[in-house]
Formats: C-alpha cells, sequence, structure tokens
C-alpha cells in the first residue's frame, strides 16, 4: 500500500510539474507568437482540451484494461508530449503538444487514482487522496522553477530529461506489486451522474479548475504588465502551491471525519471575496499576495472533490475506473474553459468581468452543495448493485457526511 501511494504521488508530481511549467513561460510565448491574451488563454486551455479527448477513454482503460495499463498509456503520452514541447517552433505545434500531454494526464491520473481507491479502505480514502494531492502541490511548487530553468537554459534539455522521467517512471510502474485488477461496470454513466454525490463532486472539481484556469491566465500577464519576470512570477506560483501543499492532508483528513462537503463548503465561502479582490487589478506588490491566498482556498476544493467522486461512485455502483476518467473530463471542461473565456473576455472588457464571473460561479457551487442529500437516493437508483449495498449497508453515518 505504501509503495503504490508512494508511486501514485510521484505520478501526478510528475504531471502537475508540466502542467505548471507552462505559467512563467506564458509571456515569454506571448512575445514569441505575438500572442493576444485569447491566444495564450487557448494555450493554457489545449492541455485541458487533452484531457477531455482522454477523459472517457482513460477511465475506460482504467476499468476494462486495468489502472496499471492505464497508467502506463499515460506515461507513454507524457513522454512524447515532453519531446514535441522540447522541440516545438511554431505555435501550432506547440499547442498540439499541450493537447498531447493532456490526454496522457488523463490516462495517468485515471489510472493512478483507480489504484489507489481500490486499495485503500473506505475509512482512510480521504487521507490518501489528500497525501496524493499534496504531491500534486509539490509539482505546481516545481513547475514554475522548470519553466524558469526551460526560459533560461532553453526548453530542450529541460523536456528531454522529462521525457526520460516519464520512462523511467514507467519502470517503476510495471514494478509495483500491489493489485491492478479490471473492474466490471454495474451501471450506467448515466444512472450514475443520478446520485448526487457522484455529481456534486463533478460538479466543485470543474469550479476548482475553473478558477484555477481563469487564475494561471490572467494572474501571470497582469504581473508581466507591471514589470515582473519570468523569476518572480515564478516565485509567486511557488508560494501559493506550498501553502496549498501544506493544506493537503489536513483537509483529507477533514474530509474522512466530518465529510467531503465540510472543507469544500469553507473553501467555497473564502474563494468568493479574494475573487472579487482580484477584480480590482491592484500592483503588483498587492497583487501577488492575493494570488497566492486565492491558489490556497482555490486548492482546497480538489481533495474533497476527488473524494466525493470516489465515494458516489462507489455508492452508484460505478467502476472507479470509469468515475475518475469522467472526474478528468470535468476538470478539463473548467480548466478549458476558464482560460480560453478569460482570455477572451478580459481582451475585450480587461480583467474585472472574469474575476466578478469567477465570484459568482463560486457562489453558485456554494448554494448547490448546500441543497441536502437525501440518504436514501443513491440507494433507490442502485437498488440492484451489490457493491454498493455491500460497502454502505449498516455503515455508521458520520458526524457532517454528505
Amino acid at each position: 500500500m505504501r509503495r503504490l501511494l508512494n508511486l501514485v504521488s510521484i505520478l501526478v508530481l510528475v504531471d502537475t510539474m508540466l502542467y505548471a511549467a507552462l505559467t512563467p513561460l506564458l509571456p515569454h510565448f506571448a512575445h514569441e507568437f505575438h500572442l493576444s491574451k485569447a491566444g495564450a488563454g487557448s494555450l493554457v486551455a489545449a492541455y485541458a482540451a487533452g484531457a477531455l479527448i482522454g477523459g472517457l477513454p482513460g477511465g475506460r482503460a482504467a476499468a476494462h484494461l486495468g489502472p496499471r495499463r492505464a497508467v502506463l498509456a499515460g506515461l507513454a503520452l507524457m513522454a512524447l508530449s515532453s519531446l514535441g514541447f522540447a522541440t516545438a517552433s511554431s505555435f501550432h505545434t506547440l499547442l498540439l503538444t499541450r493537447v498531447i500531454q493532456g490526454m496522457g494526464s488523463a490516462f495517468t491520473w485515471a489510472g493512478a487514482f483507480t489504484w489507489l481507491v481500490s486499495a485503500t479502505p473506505q475509512g482512510q480514502r480521504g487521507e490518501a487522496i489528500g497525501r496524493a494531492m499534496g504531491a500534486a502541490v509539490v509539482g505546481e511548487l516545481l513547475g514554475p522553477i522548470i519553466g524558469v530553468a526551460a526560459g533560461a537554459i532553453g526548453r530542450t534539455p529541460v523536456f528531454i530529461g522529462l521525457a526520460g522521467v516519464s520512462l523511467l517512471l514507467a519502470a517503476l510502474t510495471v514494478q509495483i506489486d500491489a493489485e491492478s485488477a479490471v473492474e466490471a461496470v454495474e451501471v450506467t454513466l448515466r444512472s450514475a451522474l443520478q446520485a448526487r454525490r457522484f455529481t456534486s463532486g463533478l460538479v466543485l472539481l470543474a469550479i476548482a479548475s475553473l478558477l484555477f484556469g481563469v487564475l494561471s491566465v490572467l494572474a501571470p500577464l497582469h504581473l508581466s504588465a507591471g514589470g515582473w519576470g519570468a523569476s518572480a512570477i515564478g516565485a509567486t506560483w511557488l508560494a501559493s502551491a506550498a501553502f496549498e501543499a501544506g493544506e493537503s492532508g489536513f483537509v483529507g483528513r477533514l474530509s474522512d471525519s466530518h465529510g467531503a462537503r465540510t472543507p469544500a463548503r469553507l473553501a467555497l465561502m473564502a474563494s468568493v471575496p479574494v475573487s472579487l479582490a482580484l477584480a480590482l487589478g491592484a500592483s503588483p506588490v498587492v497583487y501577488a499576495p492575493l494570488v497566492v491566498v486565492a491558489g490556497t482556498f482555490y486548492g482546497a476544493l480538489f481533495t474533497p472533490s476527488f473524494t466525493l467522486v470516489s465515494e458516489g461512485a462507489e455508492h452508484a455502483g460505478l467502476a472507479q475506473g470509469m468515475a475518475f476518467g469522467l472526474m478528468n473530463a470535468a476538470w478539463a471542461v473548467g480548466a478549458m474553459v476558464g482560460p480560453a473565456a478569460a482570455g477572451a473576455i478580459a481582451g475585450a472588457t480587461g480583467d474585472a468581468i472574469p474575476f466578478v464571473l469567477m465570484a459568482v460561479c463560486t457562489l453558485a457551487a456554494l448554494i448547490f452543495l448546500r441543497i441536502p442529500v437525501s440518504p436514501q437516493a443513491g440507494g433507490q437508483r442502485t437498488r440492484g448493485s451489490r457493491r454498493g449495498r455491500r460497502s454502505w449497508a449498516g455503515r455508521p453515518r458520520r458526524s457532517g457526511a454528505p
């Protein structure tokens, strides 16, 4: 179990590191390829587009072929995209590389989290997911450093090295002896989507990725316009990710003890005012700390959303691989719409409107999560699910559980 958790943590760390490496490089690419804010947003959103394309195929691979094989397929795509990023000489090539990178991420995350959840006792899943998400945040910490290094010494040596890391991870994946079984899909996705716990996790995840997508486009460009270089911008994201990494374990334990909705509601309530504060467009000295605070609160949404997806899938009788495949698709929708829409709207009206819309979406998600969940709802829809009855029947209801 420990070896598997360590492997999953490393996998998501490397994946998020590649995703976050673009942040300090974005102003450079905008200058090199003469990109508007909309063009910069499309480059950020391309990764999410790939994750959306690979979401359900990645989930099916994890469910029908087994988590290990899904992880290996994701790592192969990760290596391919790293080589492409190392050699890309045009905007369209860079865009395609980011799409492939996102597709690889969908396979890797679906396989990794399906593997982890299937090997973890029910009462410890929130903490296990929180630890893995903490590693993902460490990837956010290292990503800007990778971006700064690529800007200083060149993309080619840095990203060729990362392609080699992908191959090394594939070798480690093959050696893990934890069970990687094929799952039986007991219900359809359509039936599972009728379960409130499951859909709550998907909605929460889409909102979290939407928030980060908008922030990852507008904040670097705002700081760059204020005279900050790649190193200072990278340091801002480094500080934000450090706070987010520190909170992940606590959020996971809180999800286990009080239900995943409790930390989700707290994070949503805190995200509304900080989004409105970002809309004011303050000077970099004030704006950068706001980015750090925003990243901390936005990041607190990921662990409870993963927990809700996993619990909701088990309650409905849906294979975890399919659940995490749909989770990737939900994340991708927010991560794709956020940067693209933010870039387009900000280019036409300024940065304030996208951040105000973020606050509105966050408030809507908070209202959605406050709608009571009927304890009988999931059971009525999955009456024929033997696994749902076996996992949940007679289970004591935790204080504050969703």
